[in-house]
């Protein structure tokens, strides 16, 4: 494993994935399985024993994002950018906290929000430059299953109940987490939430060739999100009445 302590700032080129090849396909397919197995799981489960599941996801993304940290230390890789100041990372926290306060915005949030950028980050990944055997390649693709499974599994479960009215506020949320990584990345020089400019092989890339701005893009994708995240809420609601 010779590039297993490699960045995507130093590994030589040619040794990573391809997005959607053998090893990313395979990732995948693990995000399925672990996604299914866990949301049967936790629904079956008892009350105590859905929260020992949450504080289980807690200390994996705890812990995975400390093994990352430290890794990066170790090498002298640890750079601005790998501050906790992505939505991804962010949402770590949120996770974190909801886990045990069980807050009703916060998990609205996690489900309007984490599902789709974690699974925007496993779809799309930045990292395709490190190959299987790199700690950074694992870290990247664990931690984003374990951001999308979460409010997946308490969704299914019914602990997280998404409702329309409350869009706005998990807009306004989003809207504060943006405008604070904004400026660390004015103060910084880095690209925290891509509002800078988008990564390769990010979906942004296509408003930075097509529309001359990658930010155009994030009305027309949240608008999207939010249609196929509700679309099926509002449908149920109707339903219902």
């Amino acid at each position: 494993m010779p590039y297993f302590f490699e960045s995507v700032e130093t590994v030589p080129a040619g040794v990573g994935f391809n997005m959607y090849d053998t090893c990313h396909l395979s990732w995948l397919l693990a995000f399925v399985l672990f996604t299914v197995f866990f949301s049967v799981t936790y629904k079956k489960a008892s009350l105590e024993k859905r929260k020992k599941i949450r504080i289980l996801f807690v200390i994996l993304l705890l812990l995975d994002e400390a093994v990352k940290t430290a890794g990066l230390l170790a090498i002298d890789g640890y750079l601005p950018k790998y501050l906790p100041f992505h939505l991804c990372s962010i949402n770590i926290f949120i996770i974190t906290y909801h886990a045990f306060k069980m807050h009703k915005i916060c998990g609205i949030y996690l489900y309007t929000v984490s599902i789709p950028a974690a699974l925007c980050a496993l779809l799309f990944p930045t990292w395709t430059s490190l190959p299987l055997a790199n700690y950074m390649h694992l870290h990247s693709f664990t931690v984003h299953i374990l951001l999308a499974a979460y409010p997946i599994m308490l969704t299914y479960a019914g602990d997280i109940r998404p409702e329309i009215k409350a869009i706005p506020h998990c807009l306004a949320l989003l809207a504060a987490l943006a405008a604070v990584a904004y400026v660390v990345n004015l103060l910084l020089g880095t690209n925290f939430m891509f509002l800078m400019y988008p990564d390769v092989g990010n979906p942004l890339s296509w408003f930075e060739t097509n529309w001359g701005n990658h930010r155009y893009g994030f009305p027309v994708m949240i608008s999207g999100i939010l249609l196929v995240m509700y679309l099926p809420v509002y449908i149920l609601e109707k339903w219902r009445k």
